[in-house]
């Protein structure tokens, strides 16, 4: 079928990836009206349904994430060219999309930051999951991603960095309870610690085999908020080292042990790895990651 209207496949791009109409009207500039007649009228052309409607939206069909596939890696192509067509060599522009684990948002909030002010023209969003995002349907450009990196053969997948684990609690804490005198007076200590432990990360099976079940006063449903209770003063847990050693009222309860530290991994598609924007910013946060270890 011969492809006669690029703006009814941009449109019907933005829908799939924002997943409403007004948010894809907003992004085009253009009525919502607009965005729903063009929709109508590729689907008739196609002859299928590229989006469930509801209430809440829209949600690609099979058929839709094909598309939004097809036409993330073509709008990556298409910025490149523009790029050389109108001379700007190695600049970078448009949206990025950065995924990664909830103890890695201040690193990468930092770090995206950073690379904006040399690439002015990157509009970045940064999308904290624990759930592995699906790079093949764009649902991010970069991920960061701790533990087994996975098997994926249309990703690339790079070791990032070794990121320094360290137990510690507020200084409030050890006035109120005293310091931890090694493992054996773990007994006597209250631990902060996620409801479900992950046992491939290194520090949290350290914690299951040497804290007891009665010890563990503060709960919390991830890394990050189990770091707030840390903070809090609620009881002694793990902080990625960055953090416990420059806040300054974190006192660090047992030296640090190098098997407690986990491995991330920068993960990009196939498809998209080479084009200009994931390059230099996998080339620029690859550079930054060098440092992490010491912060």
């Amino acid at each position: 079928m011969e492809i006669d209207n690029w703006d009814e496949y941009r449109t019907a791009y933005q829908v799939a990836r924002l997943r409403t109409v007004s948010a894809a009207a907003e992004v085009l500039g253009v009525h919502h009206a607009t965005v729903i007649r063009h929709i109508d009228s590729l689907e008739g052309k196609l002859g299928a349904k590229l989006f469930q409607r509801h209430a809440r939206g829209y949600t690609p069909t099979e058929a839709g994430e094909d598309l939004l596939t097809v036409a993330a890696a073509t709008e990556d192509q298409l910025t490149q060219l523009a790029g050389r067509i109108h001379g700007r060599g190695a600049s970078v522009s448009g949206d990025l999309i950065v995924t990664c684990l909830p103890q890695m948002s201040q690193l990468m909030a930092r770090t995206i930051t950073k690379y904006q002010g040399d690439n002015p023209e990157i509009r970045a969003e940064l999308i904290v999951d624990t759930r592995p995002l699906r790079l093949e349907y764009g649902e991010a450009h970069v991920a960061l991603r701790a533990g087994a990196p996975g098997d994926d053969l249309d990703n690339i997948v790079q070791e990032l960095a070794k990121m320094p684990m360290g137990l510690y609690a507020h200084k409030d804490y050890v006035f109120r309870h005293g310091p931890l005198k090694g493992i054996e007076d773990i007994p006597n200590h209250r631990f902060c610690r996620m409801s479900t432990l992950n046992l491939r990360a290194p520090f949290m099976r350290w914690m299951g085999e040497n804290v007891p079940e009665e010890n563990v006063v503060y709960k919390s449903s991830d890394t990050n908020t189990v770091q707030d209770g840390v903070i809090a003063g609620a009881g002694i847990g793990f902080l990625p080292a960055y953090i416990g050693n420059s806040h300054p009222d974190m006192k660090e309860m047992l030296p640090t042990e190098q098997s407690w530290s986990s491995t991330f991994w920068c993960v990009t598609h196939v498809d998209l790895h080479r084009t200009a924007k994931v390059h230099s910013f996998v080339t620029f946060l690859k550079e930054e990651a060098k440092g992490w270890a010491t912060l």
